[in-house]
């Protein structure tokens, strides 16, 4: 006997932060919402993202403190045993578990019914969900929607013509499954979430090799992200392999993988226990059925195609987050266009929409990234050389004034980008301990439209890191 359909005001496919969002606020609006999720709530930032990500970067902070900056302050930090990997995973999945809980009760305080199962289309205004756990006289249920968001995120690559690569390798999913800390590690990208987990390896003691296809990382970001990044990353040990390409994966036994490269040395190989595939991702869409609704894709990126207001070329589809085509895949972009979204469909509030004009984001390398806004070749590019001002500055951090090498201290290096004879600030980039909560208030004024002038205004905060933003000369 085929299902009865369920009817609802909006149907949202995919559980994570911006999808759960956007089902919420259009709940709070009075809209019949329904959630749909196939694996955990909150989607890759709770899970395999964001939160897992913080925490261990959390973690590899605490082993520089230990290891490299304590005994400058006065410490005899002493490890009486090697960092416990396995213990620390334990909890941190264990707070993983608690978040996917807590996104669950949110669901029900806002009254958002959830299903639990896999979605298709079979038309524009019809899904068929396929239930995980189904009773024994439901085992799948179909939807009627009055509107349906897209919010099924994405998904990393991995190499298809090189043998060995998705058998041997794991990807910044597999990161967070290791049961036990390797000895030795190979990333394989020159994205930011490469750079992340190069650098938390690195810091809780793994032999860390990172394989880039140019001469540098982080190429979206200023140029003087990327040059100070990497200098400090072979500093501290990171072996980074210039120019390289990658052949294949061999199995050598008691979890041990030889990779075979091309760099800008020649041809070698290296024996490790983890290759990790950090070269971008893709969205997850798939199995979804897009072909049966009309729905354009991106030709060249297979993203779901949207305009300003999240909509697809179909009246009653939207998406957002990394399936759709804006360009930032980040938490707090989807959060913030989901909410804009129900506010528009269901708020009454008809020019709603997500300005995705200077979005502050950051890397949490080591040591931490902060930008907004445009890069100094790209403020250039726009507004032509002789309209651009550049203020930058270098310092030691007075937290590494106790150090007596200068290998230990990690750099600090900032540049504001202005543009035109009113210096409106259109690039803040910053690099440094503390950098990550520094931007945020900074990436208010930015987006005030603030000039040169209103920073030097403020008077600063002194001894900070931060005071040097409004005393640039």
């Amino acid at each position: 006997m085929a299902p009865i359909p369920k009817e609802c005001d909006y149907l949202v496919i995919g559980g994570g932060s911006g999808g759960l969002a956007s089902a919420r606020r259009a709940s709070q609006y009075g809209a019949k919402s329904i959630a749909i999720e196939s694996k955990r709530l909150g989607g890759t930032c709770v899970n395999v993202g964001c939160v897992p990500k913080k925490v261990t970067w959390n973690a590899a902070s605490i082993a520089d403190t230990l290891r490299h900056e304590s005994r400058a302050y006065g410490f005899s930090a002493i490890e009486s045993a090697p960092f416990d990997w396995p213990t620390f995973k334990q909890k941190r999945d264990a707070y993983v578990k608690r978040l996917n809980g807590i996104y669950e009760r949110n669901l029900h305080n806002d009254k958002v019914e959830y299903l639990h199962g896999r979605a298709t289309f079979l038309d524009a205004q019809t899904v068929r969900v396929t239930l995980d756990n189904p009773t024994a006289t439901e085992k799948e249920v179909v939807i009627k929607a009055k509107n349906t968001l897209v919010a099924t995120g994405g998904y990393p690559n991995v190499p298809k013509d090189i043998p060995g690569a998705a058998e041997l390798g794991i990807t910044s999913d597999g990161f967070f499954e290791l049961e036990a800390q390797p000895k030795t590690a190979a990333l394989v990208g020159a994205g930011y979430i490469a750079v992340e987990m190069a650098g938390m390896f690195n810091a809780l003691g793994t032999e860390t090799h990172l394989f880039i296809r140019h001469d540098s990382f982080l190429r979206p970001f200023d140029p003087m992200v990327q040059e100070k990044i990497i200098a400090e990353y072979e500093k501290r040990g990171i072996k980074i392999h210039r120019q390289s390409s990658q052949s294949r994966v061999e199995d050598l036994g008691s979890g041990r993988k030889r990779l075979h490269y091309k760099d800008s040395a020649g041809e070698g190989t290296l024996d490790t226990d983890v290759v990790l595939w950090a070269i971008g991702r893709s969205p997850e869409i798939g199995d979804l059925g897009l072909d049966k609704t009309g729905v354009k894709l991106d030709e060249k990126s297979g993203h779901v195609a949207t305009d300003d207001y999240q909509a697809t070329n179909v009246p009653t589809i939207f998406a957002l987050g990394d399936v759709c085509d804006r360009g930032f895949e980040l938490t707090p972009v989807a959060i913030a266009a989901g909410r804009r979204l129900a506010d528009r469909l269901y708020g009454g509030q008809t020019g709603a929409k997500l300005d995705y004009d200077q979005i502050p984001s950051v890397v949490f390398a080591h040591p931490e990234v902060g930008t907004t806004g445009l890069t100094e070749p790209a403020a250039r590019a726009k507004y032509g050389d002789e309209n651009i001002k550049v203020y930058n500055t270098s310092f030691t951090d007075m937290y590494y004034a106790m150090m007596d090498k200068q290998d230990d201290k990690a750099p600090s290096a900032f540049k504001v980008v202005c543009a035109g004879p009113e210096e409106k600030v259109v690039g803040i980039h910053i690099v440094g301990k503390g950098c990550s909560e520094m931007l945020q208030g900074f990436g208010v004024a930015v987006k005030m439209g603030a000039r040169k002038s209103d920073l030097d205004s403020c008077v600063a905060i002194h001894p900070t890191g931060a005071e040097e933003l409004v005393t640039l000369k």
